[in-house]
């Protein structure tokens, strides 16, 4: 299972906005992928609520892993999606490949 480790850029972490645009992200890709903050137990990355109790804060270092088919591209996303403030002023995700 591929994993990729990521620094949060979103200075209010994964709170609010950043939270939902990259739940919605994670739920759109097509393998399974989970979140872990540390050496914490891995949550469901599509899950507010999982999110959510991570308590993920600007400058958490977290790692994704995803199973299935797409899982590389799956991770690239939401890895790119994490390295930026998605709370800044004019922030938008990157574009998705087709």
């Amino acid at each position: 299972m591929p994993e990729r480790t990521v620094v949060v850029a979103s200075k209010v972490g994964l709170h609010a906005r950043p939270a939902a645009v990259f739940v919605k992200a994670a739920a759109e890709q097509p393998a399974r992928v989970q979140i872990r903050k540390g050496d914490g137990t891995p949550v469901d990355a599509a899950s507010i609520l999982a999110i959510m109790t991570l308590g993920v804060e600007h400058g958490d270092e977290v790692t994704l892993s995803a199973d299935g088919d797409g899982a590389e591209e799956s991770l690239d996303a939401l890895v790119a999606l994490l390295e930026i403030d998605l709370d800044a002023q004019g922030a938008h995700p990157p574009a998705q490949s087709t």
